[in-house]
């Protein structure tokens, strides 16, 4: 397994967030108000399984102190492999990198395995956040990232 940096437009990457916007529609019953808008300043990391992306996720900054993680997809086929936890490993260390002390995201009410996975690697609820204020079906976590020694 690798997990490599890739540009938003990459066609593995493409295909994975489409996807899963077709996966959130089936699991949210086709909600309105929730349309995939592309960033160009998200940076995008890829999980390589015998030469195939498998798993994505991306990173936006907010601000200075703080980074949101975006589009994080695991294929069915390599779920329950312990691959999104490595992957939401690989984000954070990205933050850090960047700066940033604060690493959020949001994900749906209706997602119980994201919101395990989150809570299982330290995320904590905080209220709702930005663009996503006002929908019912968000849940915002963030998690406070280790301060360099």
């Amino acid at each position: 397994m690798l997990i490599e940096s890739r540009p938003a437009i990459d066609p593995e990457i493409a295909a994975m967030v489409t996807a899963q916007q077709r996966e959130l529609r089936e699991a949210d019953g086709g909600l309105d108000g929730q349309v995939f808008v592309p960033h160009d300043d998200v940076r995008y990391l890829a999980v390589v399984v015998n030469g195939r992306a498998v798993a994505c996720g991306g990173l936006q900054a907010l601000d200075a102190e703080t980074g949101e993680v975006k589009r994080m997809y695991v294929r069915p086929a390599y779920r329950g492999r312990g691959i999104g936890r490595q992957l939401l490993a690989a984000l954070e260390e990205c933050a850090f990198r960047q700066g940033h002390s604060v690493v959020c995201l949001e994900t749906g009410v209706y997602l119980p395995a994201a919101v395990a996975l989150y809570t299982a690697c330290g995320y904590h609820q905080i209220p709702v956040y930005g663009e996503y204020v006002g929908n019912p079906y968000s849940v915002c976590f963030a998690k406070r990232l280790p301060v360099a020694a």
